[in-house]
């Protein structure tokens, strides 16, 4: 009897099994690098959530030592600091569709003219204060509340924070008291004055109060954000090895007859 023929289909099975054991280990690898970069993330999120810690129990920074370019600002994030000047509450700004506790609101933001003016900033130097949320009016969306404002020089206590975060908007916002975002180099050619690039969010309220609230969140690097990604492409990762175990290798052994 002659030696039997080779099946046809080998050579393609075998093209096939390279394929697909290929294909399985580029996608292992890839996510298990994707799980890595977001443990990388968390690892910097942590240390920046070490440095926010640190600052916020540092001892307040002094007025004239107040950034006046980003990069110096960033590094200022989170300090105590008690602000001297005199409010300008005719160009207050009321941002809107922001939140505390579910409800719809407005942050309040009045510019400060401090006095005296840090060192490095130009004379008439402003800087922008996160007053606190007010409600909207249920009945009359553009109905803005009287926010008291006290007059002359007034001390601030509060803490050194970036912008409030820019929210999606349809077109520029258009002149006036309501705005989706607050951008600091616009405020500047609007107000005619220099403008610090960070702001303070107020901590106390004045004297006789002012009706606002200041519920502010703590600031949260997110870490457990990223380790939970990390997690899941982790996760992926050994389902992409585990599968193809068992369809490449024990399920066509199992299938297999067994030999006489």
């Amino acid at each position: 009897m002659s030696p039997a023929a080779p099946a046809s289909g080998a050579p393609a099975l075998g093209a096939r099994r390279i394929v697909v054991a290929l294909a399985a280990l580029v996608v292992a690898a890839g996510t298990a690098r994707l799980g890595v970069w977001q443990l990388d993330r968390a690892a910097q999120k942590r240390a920046l959530q070490a440095a926010l810690d640190t600052r916020a129990a540092a001892a307040p920074l002094p007025q004239a030592e107040l950034a006046t370019d980003r990069v110096a600002a960033a590094e200022q994030h989170q300090r105590r600091i008690l602000l001297q000047g005199r409010w300008l509450p005719e160009r207050s700004v009321f941002l809107d569709n922001r939140q505390m506790d579910g409800r719809p609101g407005f942050f309040v933001l009045t510019p400060l003219q401090l006095e005296p003016v840090p060192r490095a900033a130009a004379p008439g130097s402003v800087i922008w204060v996160q007053r606190g949320w007010v409600p909207r009016d249920n009945d009359v969306r553009t109905r803005l509340p009287a926010v008291p404002t006290p007059p002359g020089a007034v001390q601030v206590a509060g803490r050194v924070a970036p912008p409030p975060a820019r929210l999606y908007q349809f077109a520029a916002d258009a002149e006036g008291p309501i705005r989706q975002n607050l951008d600091l180099d616009e405020s500047a050619r609007s107000l005619g004055r220099p403008v610090l690039p960070l702001t303070v969010v107020q901590v106390e309220a004045p004297p006789g109060g002012d009706g606002l609230r200041r519920d502010w969140p703590a600031p949260a690097a997110d870490v457990q954000k990223h380790l939970g990604y990390a997690f899941q492409w982790f996760a992926l990762c050994a389902l992409v090895l585990l599968l193809y175990v068992w369809f490449q290798l024990i399920r066509p052994r199992r299938r297999r007859p067994p030999a006489d």
